[in-house]
C-alpha cells in the first residue's frame, strides 16, 4: 500500500541519507504517543514511511522518519508545519512534527487506499469521467493551499492517494524555490495526462520513475487522443493546454471551477456539450472574461468577424430574393464552409476507433527452435471473450529458457491503416511486450517466423519495460505512416501463478486507429 511520501523522484536526497542509525522497530513508541506498527516503504527521498497508532486518540497515523534530525531536517519539518495550517478534505492532514536531533519525524493522516500511480499500474488508464473527478479533487486541494500563499510543489501520481471510500487526497507537500502556483496548476495537467494514458509528461529520474510520455522529434508529448481512443476532444484540449507553457495557465480556483463544470457534465456523459474553456481570473480580479493566450484571442475575434460577414451576405441575398420563385429542378447554390482565416474549414481530427480483427487475421509467431504447438490458440486473442486465452508453454527462465528470442501473435490487417495504440490483456504483470511492424508475412513456417523476428522494427528504440499490470497499452506509431502487419512479441515472461517456472496467458489483443 502506498502512503504519503511517494512523490516526484530526485537524483538524491540533498537533505541527508536514508535512515539507518537508530532504526525504528515495530512496537516502539515515539514521543510517548505514536506507536510504530508496520514499515510500509521508503519514500523517494529515502525516508522511512510507517503505519502507526496514536495511542492517545486511538487513531491510525502515517509517520515519515529521517536521520539525522537537527539542521538537516529543517526543510521537512517546516513544510509539515506549513501544511498543518491548511485543512481541506482533499489534503492529507498533518498532525505533528518532531525533531529529536538523532532523528526527526512527521505524523500525518493515514489513508486506507492506494496512490494514483499504483491504481493505473493495476487497472490501466482510467476512463475520462474518473480522470476528471480525480483532477478536480487535486485542483480543489491546490486552491486551498494557494489561498494561504503556500505552494505544494509535489503534485504527482505518487502523492495523489485514492482512499477506499473514494476520497482523493493530495499528500506530501514538498515545495522549494523553483516551485510556483503555476507549476502546481500545470502539474494537474500531468495528473490528467497520466490518468488518461498511463504515461507521465514531465521529466523524472530515479529507480521508480514513471513511464515517459510518447514524444515527437521536438520532445513534445503526444496528445492523449493520439494515444488512446475514446477521449473527448474537449478534455484532450484542456489537458494539452495545461501542459503547454505557450498557453496562459489559469489560477487554481479557475481550474477548479472548470474541472467542476466538466465533472458535472461527465456524470451525464455530456462531454461534447460543455462548450469552450471558461477559465476566469481568480483572486482580487473582477474580470469575468476567459483567460486566453493572445493567439487564441485573435483566432476567436477573427472567427466572429467571418461569421458576421457571412451572415450579412446571406441576409442581403435573402432580402434581394424575396418574392422570387425557383424554377423546378433548380437547386440553390451552397456556399462553401470557411474557417477563421477565410480558407476552407478544417475537419476535426477523428477519434481513434477500435479495429475489428477476426481469427483469420492472426497467427502465432514462434521462431526457430520453437515447438509451434500453440498456434491454434492465436484466434482466442481477438475473439472478444476474456475467458479464452493463448497460453504459452512453461520455460525454465523468464527469457524462454534462453534458447529463443520469444514468441508472439502476428496481425495482418488486410490493408494499410493509420494506428494509434495496441492494448494487450494478460493473466499477470511482469511480461515484456515488444510491438513490432513490418511490410509482409514471409510465411507461416519456422523460417518465415525467423525472418519476421529479424526484420520487423520495434515501435520503441529502447528495450520495452516489463508490464506493471494485466493491461498494457503500447503506443509509438508514426501518425504519418500506415501499417498492415503488426507483431505483438513476448520477449520475457513472468513466473507462473503456482511458482513453477515461467508462463503467461494472453486473453485479448486490441488495435485502435483511424
Amino acid at each position: 500500500m502506498t502512503q504519503v511520501g511517494e512523490g516526484h523522484e530526485t537524483a538524491a536526497d540533498e537533505a541527508g541519507p536514508v535512515l539507518t542509525f537508530g532504526a525504528p522497530t515495530a512496537g516502539e513508541v515515539l514521543a510517548e504517543r505514536y506507536q510504530l506498527e508496520e514499515h510500509v516503504n521508503n519514500d523517494s527521498a529515502g525516508r522511512q514511511v510507517w503505519r502507526g497508532i496514536d495511542v492517545i486518540l486511538r487513531r491510525p497515523v502515517a509517520m515519515v522518519l529521517r536521520h539525522p534530525g537537527g539542521d538537516s531536517a529543517v526543510e521537512m519539518l517546516q513544510a509539515a508545519v506549513a501544511a498543518s495550517r491548511v485543512i481541506h478534505p482533499n489534503l492529507v492532514g498533518v498532525y505533528d512534527a518532531i525533531d529529536e536531533q538523532d532523528r526527526a519525524y512527521v505524523v500525518r493522516e493515514w489513508v486506507d487506499g492506494e496512490s494514483l500511480r499504483d491504481l493505473v499500474a493495476t487497472e490501466g488508464p482510467l476512463d475520462p469521467a474518473r480522470a476528471i473527478s480525480i483532477a478536480h479533487s487535486v485542483a480543489d486541494a491546490l486552491t486551498a493551499v494557494h489561498a494561504t500563499g503556500m505552494v505544494h510543489g509535489n503534485v504527482h501520481p505518487g502523492s495523489t492517494l485514492i482512499a477506499d471510500d473514494g476520497r482523493v487526497v493530495l499528500a506530501d507537500a514538498r515545495a522549494d524555490a523553483a516551485d510556483s502556483t503555476e507549476s502546481d496548476v500545470r502539474a494537474v495537467g500531468g495528473i490528467l495526462y497520466f490518468a488518461l494514458t498511463g504515461h507521465w509528461p514531465h521529466a523524472e529520474v530515479g529507480r521508480s520513475a514513471l513511464t515517459d510520455a510518447n514524444r515527437d522529434s521536438a520532445g513534445n508529448p503526444a496528445a492523449p487522443r493520439q494515444i488512446r481512443a475514446g477521449i473527448p476532444a474537449y478534455l484532450d484540449d484542456l489537458t494539452m493546454d495545461l501542459l503547454d507553457r505557450r498557453v496562459a495557465a489559469p489560477v487554481s480556483d479557475a481550474l477548479t471551477a472548470e474541472l467542476g463544470r466538466l465533472d458535472a457534465a461527465a456524470e451525464d456523459e455530456e462531454y461534447e456539450d460543455v462548450g469552450p474553456l471558461r477559465f476566469v481570473q481568480g483572486g482580487s480580479s473582477s474580470s469575468s472574461e476567459p483567460i486566453r493566450s493572445a493567439p487564441k484571442i485573435l483566432v476567436g475575434v477573427g472567427a466572429l468577424i467571418v461569421i458576421a460577414i457571412i451572415g450579412l451576405i446571406f441576409g442581403i441575398r435573402a432580402i434581394n430574393n424575396t418574392g422570387k420563385t425557383t424554377a423546378a429542378g433548380d437547386t440553390p447554390a451552397t456556399e462553401p464552409a470557411t474557417g477563421a482565416d477565410g480558407g476552407a474549414a478544417q475537419e476535426p481530427a477523428p477519434d481513434p476507433q477500435k479495429i475489428k480483427i477476426t481469427a483469420d487475421m492472426v497467427r502465432m509467431v514462434d521462431p526457430p527452435r520453437g515447438d509451434r504447438l500453440d498456434g491454434d490458440q492465436a484466434k482466442y486473442t481477438v475473439d472478444g471473450d476474456p475467458s479464452t486465452v493463448w497460453e504459452t508453454s512453461r520455460y525454465n527462465s523468464a527469457r524462454f529458457g534462453n534458447w529463443k528470442a520469444g514468441m508472439g501473435i502476428l496481425i495482418n490487417l488486410g490493408e494499410k491503416r493509420s494506428l494509434s495504440e495496441v492494448q494487450v490483456t494478460t493473466s499477470a504483470p511482469g511480461a515484456t511486450i515488444d510491438v513490432r511492424t513490418g511490410e509482409n508475412d514471409p510465411g507461416d513456417t519456422s523460417k518465415g517466423d525467423e525472418k519476421i523476428v529479424k526484420e520487423y522494427k520495434s515501435l520503441k528504440d529502447e528495450t520495452p519495460d516489463k508490464s506493471t499490470g494485466t493491461k498494457s497499452y503500447i503506443t509509438g506509431f508514426d501518425p504519418n505512416q500506415k501499417y498492415q502487419y503488426v507483431l505483438v512479441f513476448l520477449t520475457e515472461l513472468p513466473r507462473a501463478e503456482d511458482g513453477d517456472r515461467f508462463q503467461i496467458s494472453v486473453s485479448e489483443i486490441e488495435l485502435s486507429g483511424y
